[in-house]
């Protein structure tokens, strides 16, 4: 062999000597990543796993929530129909309170005129029922 081979020889030993501590680093990053492959698929199966635990628990809350506004518009229904109630029965006491009130005032000057001269007390008068004596106060009271 020639000097030149030899020198080429050389530096490309020197290369590969140089390239050694690169290739033992290489190898101890793959090893590495070879040790933590099971972590990794170990982890992307646990991510699996809450995401699927994740989504059953949204159906859950969907279903409930569901049911929870289906509740509510049946509640609602009947607040409706009860409002409805309500405001039937308030026109129709407003309608025989207005009547009642016509009667009232159509009474009072008739009660006016049957007062008798010489009213009599409660005492001295025939018996009568608690009704009568209420209505009897009530008359002179509207006086």
């Amino acid at each position: 062999m020639s000097a030149f081979e030899w020198g080429l020889q050389l530096v490309l030993l020197l290369l590969l000597g140089a390239a050694i501590p690169f290739v033992i680093r290489l190898e101890r990053g793959l090893s590495a990543l070879r040790r933590d492959r099971g972590a990794l698929d170990g982890s992307a199966q646990g991510l699996a796993e809450a995401a699927s635990a994740a989504d059953a628990t949204l159906r859950r809350l969907r279903a409930t929530a569901e049911e929870e506004i289906r509740q509510l518009d049946e509640r609602a229904g009947a607040a409706e129909r009860l409002r409805d109630d309500l405001r039937y029965l308030t026109e129709r006491a407003e309608s025989l309170a207005d009547r009642l009130d016509v009667l009232v005032r159509a009474a009072r000057p008739l009660a006016a005129e049957a007062t008798p001269a010489a009213p009599a007390t409660e005492d001295t008068a025939a018996p009568r029922s608690q009704a009568e004596r209420d209505l009897m106060r009530a008359l002179r009271m509207a006086r």
